[in-house]
């Protein structure tokens, strides 16, 4: 009976790797997990390193201070499958010397997010460019290394790009952003908030170009006016929410006619503004009859 019991006992490393293990259980694991599982033994060493070659989203969101650098290369060493890759939070280590080898082996990559990423310089992002021609969704948020060359490099060889986030990469003017508006048909989505260089131009060129867009970012472009969100609003008919906080020269005259066609907007109509301040002093909303 012993000999029989121990024929019926199947450990967990006698499952498939490739077919059942890697595809259907590590992938719901936690990066952290995968990390501590490779220290249980060799084979555990094996089977992470497997599931690491074949992995399709590598997320550092989460785990980025805990992860080294050296620990980043060694785990990607061998995967050439990436379809999404995720840097948030990596500002503290990654450069690119670590970055580029890993984009440049993976050239099937959807989504690449470097939001935050200081240490980084505009090689990273023409490597991207070259290497990455299905991109469709790129984060670079506060990467301030990001410049006209760069953005134009991208633009060129990904004109598959459908959501941008450019927030606060302040050193882009007008020329690049239309530059991109123009090769980059397909945008959905594009953040240029809290950029003061951005002017009407910009907001103009990507709302005759990208028709398809949904969603702008324009919080804190000082240099925006009415006039390119009445041309956004002629050129955009999907749009869905707009961000214009702090745009000082914007004004209810061309936000209103964005709200009758239910676009979200980030900030209160000025009657609205008005009665919650008046709440604020008063301690309660007074009635208005706002059908007067």
């Amino acid at each position: 009976m012993d000999e029989e019991a121990k024929m019926r006992t199947c450990h967990l490393l006698d499952l498939p790797w490739e077919d059942v293990l890697v595809p259907h259980i590590l992938c719901y694991l936690p990066l952290q997990q995968l990390v501590s599982l490779q220290r249980v033994s060799k084979q555990f060493h094996s089977l992470i390193q497997v599931y690491l070659a074949n992995c399709r989203v590598f997320d550092l969101s989460r785990v980025a201070p805990c992860v080294p650098k050296e620990a980043f290369c060694s785990m990607l060493k061998d995967n050439k499958v990436l379809q999404s890759l995720s840097l948030q939070n990596c500002s503290e280590w990654v450069t690119d010397k670590e970055l580029m080898p890993v984009i440049g082996q993976n050239q099937h990559l959807q989504r690449v997010d470097m939001s935050g990423c200081v240490w980084l310089t505009r090689h990273s992002l023409v490597a991207v460019s070259l290497s990455c021609m299905y991109l469709q969704h790129l984060g670079l948020a506060h990467c301030e290394w990001v410049d006209s060359l760069s953005l134009r490099s991208l633009a060129d060889h990904c004109g598959g790009l459908q959501s941008v986030d450019l927030t606060a990469c302040r050193q882009l003017k007008d020329d690049a952003i239309c530059y991109l508006a123009l090769k980059c048909l397909n945008l959905r989505s594009l953040s240029l908030a809290v950029n003061a260089n951005v002017t009407d131009e910009s907001v103009e060129a990507v709302a005759k170009n990208c028709r398809d867009l949904e969603q702008l970012d324009l919080t804190g472009c000082l240099r925006v006016r009415n006039q390119s969100i009445r041309t956004l609003a002629e050129y955009c008919p999907k749009l869905q929410s707009l961000k214009v906080n702090h745009c000082h020269n914007v004004t209810e005259s061309s936000l209103d006619p964005l709200r009758k066609r239910n676009v979200v907007i980030d900030v209160e109509p000025p009657l609205q503004r008005a009665l919650v301040l008046l709440q604020d002093v008063l301690g309660f909303a007074p009635f208005i009859n706002l059908q007067i």
